[in-house]
C-alpha cells in the first residue's frame, strides 16, 4: 500500500501531481522542497499563481495570453498584417517567434480536432480565424500545428475551407519529428521549418 501523508502536505502533493509533466515523485519532491524553503519564497509562489489566475487573459484576437488586451503582437505596427501564422497553443507563439524567421500575426486554435477526445472544429477558434481573414488584408495562412494525427487532420480541415479563398495556405517545412512538439523544438529547426514551408497541397 502506498503511502499517504496527511493533511495539508498531502493536499499539496496532490495538487501539484494534477499539474501535465509532474507525477506523483516529483509532486511530492517539490512539496517537500516548499515545506524546507524559506517562507518568504513559497508566499511568492502562492501570490503569483494568484496573481496569474488575476490578471492574465486571452487576446481578444488571436487568443494569446496576455494582461491587456490586445495582446503586444497584435497591437505592433511593425508586424507583417499580410500572413496569420496558426498555433495549438499560446506557448508554440514564443519559441516560433524567437527564430527571427517570422514576424507577421499569429492565431491560437486552443487545440486540434481530436474526435476521440470530443475536440471538435466548433470548439476551436476556426470562426473567429476565418473572421480575420474577410477583409483581404491577409495573403498568406501559415499552418504551424504538431506533426500528430490530429494537426495534421486540423491542417487538412483548415486547408479545405480556405479552398478558393485567394489566400496562400502554408505549413512548416519538415524538420519537425512526427509526434514532437512545437513548444520544446530548437530555434534553428524552427527557423528552418519557417524558411522552408510549403504548401499544403504538397
Amino acid at each position: 500500500m502506498s503511502l499517504i501523508y496527511d493533511g495539508a502536505i498531502q493536499d499539496v502533493i496532490d495538487s501539484f501531481a494534477k499539474l501535465p509533466g509532474i507525477g506523483p515523485k516529483g509532486a511530492q519532491r517539490i512539496a517537500f522542497y516548499l515545506l524546507s524553503a524559506p517562507k518568504e519564497e513559497a508566499r511568492h509562489l502562492a501570490d503569483a499563481i494568484t496573481t496569474l489566475q488575476e490578471k492574465v487573459r486571452f487576446c481578444e484576437i488571436c487568443g494569446n495570453v496576455t494582461e491587456e488586451s490586445p495582446c503586444k503582437i497584435c497591437s505592433d505596427p511593425r508586424r507583417d498584417r499580410t500572413t496569420i501564422c496558426v498555433v495549438e497553443r499560446p506557448s508554440d507563439i514564443l519559441p516560433l517567434d524567437r527564430t527571427g524567421q517570422y514576424h507577421g500575426l499569429y492565431h491560437v486554435l486552443g487545440g486540434v480536432i481530436d474526435p476521440m477526445a470530443g475536440v471538435t472544429p466548433a470548439k476551436l477558434r476556426i470562426k473567429s480565424l476565418l473572421e480575420r481573414l474577410k477583409d483581404g488584408t491577409v495573403t498568406e495562412v501559415i499552418l504551424a500545428l504538431n506533426p500528430t494525427i490530429e494537426g495534421d487532420a486540423t491542417m487538412t480541415y483548415i486547408t479545405r475551407l480556405l479552398d478558393g479563398s485567394g489566400i496562400k495556405v502554408t505549413k512548416l517545412a519538415s524538420g519537425l519529428s512526427v509526434g514532437s512538439e512545437i513548444e520544446y523544438a530548437d530555434e534553428i529547426t524552427l527557423g528552418r521549418a519557417f524558411a522552408g514551408r510549403r504548401s499544403t497541397d504538397e
